[in-house]
């Protein structure tokens, strides 16, 4: 499984872009996700539905896709004062990075992927980390993945590669590259099935999916959807 990929699935809109890009792109795929105490856990919950649904969208797709791995990782949690892993609100801080920034996360979960990854053979890790839309986090930057690489590279005698489709698109662009990769049953699917909401709420229903419509995340998706709506109105009505 040189050429296999393993994905980092959280059951958000991003990850799920980036799992249905890989499973384009590579012939055995396995995801991972992690539980580190996260507020909207019920991302996790959407996990195994949407797996489901992707085989069920694609033949080539059910075919490539492979086992799913959990990490309990409650120790990044409990170590994290974060808005992400206590209940408070969500805020600026003093140097000017979010509250629900987790101090290494994408570094520790890239870690663990690589050792899973080294012990299933498979050489490409997938991550949905973006430096065009997102909060200032430092650890979604390209220098920071780079720099990763090299030093997994180095400790543990590999030459995995890091992928990052997303890194240099917004959200209007990542719900088209949905669009472009499985079509309109892909960009439902992500509507219905996934979870971006910070806090966790999946009672109200948008346009682009569930959430409590008002945090950080939930605006994003919301203006990445209605842009790439307006996109595909304004092709559609110029197309002859």
């Amino acid at each position: 499984m040189e050429d296999g990929a393993l994905v980092l699935f959280s059951g958000g809109q991003d990850s799920t872009t980036c799992l249905a890009w890989a499973l384009e792109r590579f012939p055995h795929v396995e995801t991972l996700g992690f539980d580190y105490g996260q507020r909207h856990v019920v991302e996790l919950e959407c996990r195994a539905h949407l797996r489901a649904a992707l085989t069920a969208l694609d033949a080539t797709w059910a075919r490539r896709l492979g086992p799913d791995h959990t990490v309990d990782l409650a120790a990044l949690g409990a170590i994290s004062e974060t808005a992400l892993t206590r209940d408070s609100a969500i805020a600026f801080e003093a140097n000017g990075l979010p509250n629900t920034f987790v101090p290494g996360r994408n570094l520790v979960f890239l870690t663990f992927a690589a050792a899973l990854a080294y012990r299933r053979g498979l050489r490409h890790i997938v991550g949905g980390m973006c430096e065009t839309d997102y909060s200032g986090y430092p650890d979604c930057r390209d220098d920071t993945i780079k720099a990763l690489q090299v030093a997994l590279n180095l400790g543990m005698e590999r030459r995995f590669v890091l992928h990052t489709p997303l890194m240099w698109i917004d959200k209007a662009q990542t719900w088209a590259l949905a669009q472009e990769t499985g079509g309109k049953p892909l960009v439902d699917l992500i509507v219905e099935g996934t979870h971006t909401c910070y806090l966790g709420e999946r009672g109200t229903r948008h346009d682009w999916g569930y959430g409590c419509g008002t945090c950080p995340a939930c605006t994003l998706r919301a203006q990445g959807f209605s842009r790439f709506c307006e996109t595909e109105d304004g092709d559609a009505a110029s197309a002859p």
